[in-house]
């Protein structure tokens, strides 16, 4: 075989190659450029829409269709949303905030606590607790029930009661992330710290609670949207105006009659802000801790 034989080979073996990446370069593209838009689709045209009917009057809003407003009514809608049910919305905010927060800290502290033993302290009991935890994720709680044994202890219709019952309910998945987390922290460094003195408790609180920063940002924007974002939980177990929370202040603009569709899209806007807020600041880390552990 000749070299100019050789040598037109291998040019047409390098255009195909170019050719291949070429077009697999294009592939891609398409692929990114229809997920975006089907992104856009699924998620930007039912905020686009809430957003366009909140800027609407009562008239226009009960069309509910996608058209832009004829005149802002932006401010007044706030307003009257805000005054709704002599501000009920700002004591509903209140509540949420304070079932929120004290959920996701009594979740960090039980669920950091019991995956640190958990994943330590192998033994024959433990495939039992591993059991109960999977049958917290598969049972559905009694409603009933649960009412009952809340007013028996006092904790109906309080708060405490229904911080309890958020924390429950959210345990078991709690345990899970940080239990899978643990791989990730070498049993050597217990080992060091135990020999240089270092309690049990001091070690936890001190060394292995500050190393699990990437799981508890995952724990904290999960769980402050579940706990945030609840409806039945507080409808069932937290009633009274007085204990309203911000998911239930939609039912202020909705009756048997009528339903006030721009006060009602203007309110979800509000209530939806915070979460939104929470999950710019720690997207990032929502990856890393869920797949932390994964792969040892």
């Amino acid at each position: 075989m000749s070299k100019a034989v050789v040598s037109d080979f291998q040019t047409n073996l390098v255009h195909e190659k170019s050719k291949n990446r070429t077009a697999k370069k294009v592939g891609k593209v398409l692929v990114e450029t229809f997920a975006l838009l089907a992104t856009l689709g699924i998620f930007g045209i039912p905020f686009y829409f809430v957003i366009v009917n909140a800027l609407k009057n009562t008239q226009e809003s009960s069309l509910l269709n996608m058209d832009w407003p004829s005149t802002i009514h932006i401010i007044e809608n706030l307003k009257e949303v805000l005054a709704a049910q002599d501000g009920m919305i700002v004591t509903a905010f209140f509540n949420s905030v304070m079932i929120t927060g004290f959920s996701i800290v009594l979740l960090i502290l039980f669920g950091s606590a019991a995956g640190y033993v958990l994943h330590r302290k192998v033994g024959k009991i433990t495939p039992f607790f591993n059991f109960l935890i999977l049958v917290g994720l598969i049972i559905p709680p009694a409603v009933v029930p649960t009412i009952w044994v809340l007013q028996e202890i006092g904790l109906f219709k309080t708060m405490p009661g229904i911080i309890l019952i958020e924390v429950a309910l959210n345990l078991p998945f709690t345990i899970m992330l940080y239990r899978s987390f643990m791989v990730t922290i070498p049993r050597s460094l217990d080992e060091a710290a135990l020999i240089d003195g270092c309690g049990r408790f001091r070690l936890y609180f001190n060394i292995v609670l500050p190393l699990l920063k990437p799981v508890s940002a995952t724990v904290i924007v999960l769980t402050a949207v579940n706990v945030y974002n609840d409806f039945v939980n507080p409808l069932y177990f937290f009633p009274g105006a007085d204990n309203a929370t911000l998911q239930l202040t939609l039912y202020n603009f909705m009756s048997m009659y009528m339903t006030k569709w721009n006060l009602l899209f203007t309110n979800i806007i509000l209530i939806s802000i915070p979460p939104l807020i929470l999950f710019i600041f720690f997207n990032k880390k929502i990856v890393a801790g869920m797949t932390a552990g994964s792969v040892k």
